[in-house]
């Protein structure tokens, strides 16, 4: 009896304990997600997921910016290496590498420094870099002893300037022109070396590249001068680097430019201005030349490159490098080494690929550098005057320098070689490599000077690329007819290159011009 009364409480029990697990049942699918367990559990899930994606981006944008950085790195190593395969990927030209460069995370190869100890500046680990070599400079710039004086001039002693033509106001030759009216008789007596000489020397009176008064005040005191120019704004000045103390203490650093080349400058660079209005772009004093004297820009720049006498007279010495090169060894490392080691008044390169001026009016006309039979004619000249093709049996290492760095001490001869060098330019086309070894040549060996090896010229700085590219329509015309065309007054210059227009005292139409055989893709 008892067992059946246990069976039927327990039988309630349970029935009781299935109808609340029912009614529980119930009441979580009529709560739905609001039950206080289910909300705390997907709460929490959210928060888990949140955090999750913030960890996830912050650990996916430091990969990518380490990838960036790899990337970069990878650039500016292969443009440090030497191996051929990895060389060829860098890109100089990059937007990249520029800005890179500008921000100076780019390092300097250690044969630019400049400061480096004696017969090691060139040198890399594996070897020179390419087109590079070892320049024996001094040890310190602070110990360079600098000559007292001038060196003697023994040829010529006294050198002075034509400022004014004697021409009729009336005749053809009426417009004052910055070179002059030179004629074909004066020309050739400018080659007799004597004690005493006056020439032409450009810088005419009304002849156009003035400076403004206070340049001409500051430059009266510059006796070491750095110079350099930009025009036409294909450049911007670059700073140079490893300048000693002494030497930013005694050199001048003058960059002569025009009003384009002011304005673009502006534009693109900090330019400050002093209190007596000098202008300044780091440590390049800006020297504006107004009324260029030209109308090609190659020619304009011709002025303060071969006249740096001119521009500068109370200068002894002077170092001048193109607008688009940044100086890379210490100026008065570059005097001690190319003039004072060997008693030089006047250093230039060689030319990295020709030899002959044949050979370089070749590359010019193949490169479209200058109208092609302007070029011819000026060399026809120099052949029918006697300029043989370069050969060992010359005295000189070539008759064409590579332009770009002048080292001089300014004695009259220097300055003498300067003027008749920039008549030549003047008067024929404004190819300056072409000019040189004729000069040298109808000096009859007596203007001494030292040409250095290419590679060391090239150790000297780096080469930046223009801004943009120089264009002009006379560097594609191909044959003289162009010239007589409804266009022809477009293609002629009217204030330079007048001795490829005027008639000439001898036949050139006889002149055959020597065969040339091109050692260089690349010239």
């Amino acid at each position: 009896m008892e067992g059946e009364v246990q069976r039927s409480l327990s039988l309630r029990v349970n029935r009781r304990v299935d109808r609340n697990d029912q009614m529980h049942n119930k009441d979580a699918e009529v709560g739905g997600i609001f039950t206080p367990g289910r909300f705390s559990q997907e709460y929490t899930m959210k928060i888990f997921w949140k955090r999750g994606f913030i960890r996830l981006v912050l650990v996916a944008g430091i990969l990518w910016m380490l990838l960036i950085l790899t990337v970069l790195l990878f650039h500016v190593w292969s443009c440090r290496s030497t191996v051929a395969f990895f060389s060829a990927i860098c890109n100089k030209d990059g937007k990249v590498f520029i800005i890179l460069d500008t921000m100076g995370l780019v390092p300097k190869a250690p044969e630019m420094s400049g400061l480096l100890p004696k017969r090691t500046v060139g040198l890399v680990p594996n070897g020179p870099l390419p087109h590079r070599c070892a320049i024996p400079l001094a040890d310190d710039p602070d110990k360079v002893i600098i000559p007292k004086g001038r060196t003697p001039d023994k040829i010529v002693q006294n050198l002075s300037y034509i400022r004014d033509d004697e021409i009729n106001k009336s005749g053809p030759w009426s417009t004052p022109l910055f070179g002059g009216h030179q004629s074909w008789l004066q020309r050739d007596e400018s080659f007799k070396l004597k004690p005493t000489m006056k020439v032409h020397c450009g810088f005419f009176r009304n002849g156009g590249a003035e400076m403004a008064h206070k340049d001409i005040q500051y430059v009266k005191n510059c006796k070491f001068v750095v110079a350099s120019g930009i025009f036409d704004g294909y450049d911007t000045p670059h700073q140079p680097s490893n300048i000693s103390l002494r030497s930013q203490k005694i050199f001048c650093f003058l960059m002569v430019v025009d009003d384009v080349s002011l304005n673009v400058i502006k534009e693109n660079v900090t330019v400050k201005e002093d209190s007596g209005g000098g202008l300044w772009v780091g440590i390049w004093r800006l020297v504006l030349l107004k009324n260029s004297p030209y109308d090609e820009p190659r020619r304009n720049g011709k002025v303060p490159k071969i006249l740096t006498h001119r521009l500068f007279p109370e200068a002894q010495y002077s170092i001048w490098i193109d607008g688009k090169m940044e100086l890379v060894v210490d100026p008065l490392l570059i005097l001690e080494r190319y003039l004072w080691r060997g008693k030089h008044t006047f250093a230039i390169a060689q030319h990295k690929h020709h030899h002959s001026i044949y050979e370089e009016a070749d590359a010019i006309k193949r490169r479209k550098r200058y109208a092609r039979p302007l070029v011819d004619l000026h060399m026809k000249v120099y052949r029918y005057e006697g300029m043989e093709p370069w050969s060992p049996k010359k005295k000189t290492l070539s008759d064409v320098p590579e332009g770009a760095v002048i080292i001089r001490e300014h004695t009259a001869m220097s300055n003498l070689f300067s003027c008749l060098w920039f008549n030549e330019v003047n008067l024929f086309t404004p190819r300056d490599q072409l000019s040189f070894g004729y000069v040298v040549f109808r000096l009859g060996g007596l203007f001494k000077f030292y040409m250095f090896p290419n590679c060391e010229y090239n150790s000297l700085f780096v080469l930046h690329q223009h801004t943009r590219e120089h264009s002009s329509v006379v560097e594609w015309v191909k044959s003289l007819d162009e010239f007589k065309g409804s266009n022809s007054d477009n293609l002629k210059e009217s204030r330079g290159g007048l001795g490829l227009w005027t008639p000439y005292p001898g036949k050139l139409d006889s002149v055959t011009l020597p065969p040339v055989t091109r050692t260089s893709k690349a010239g």
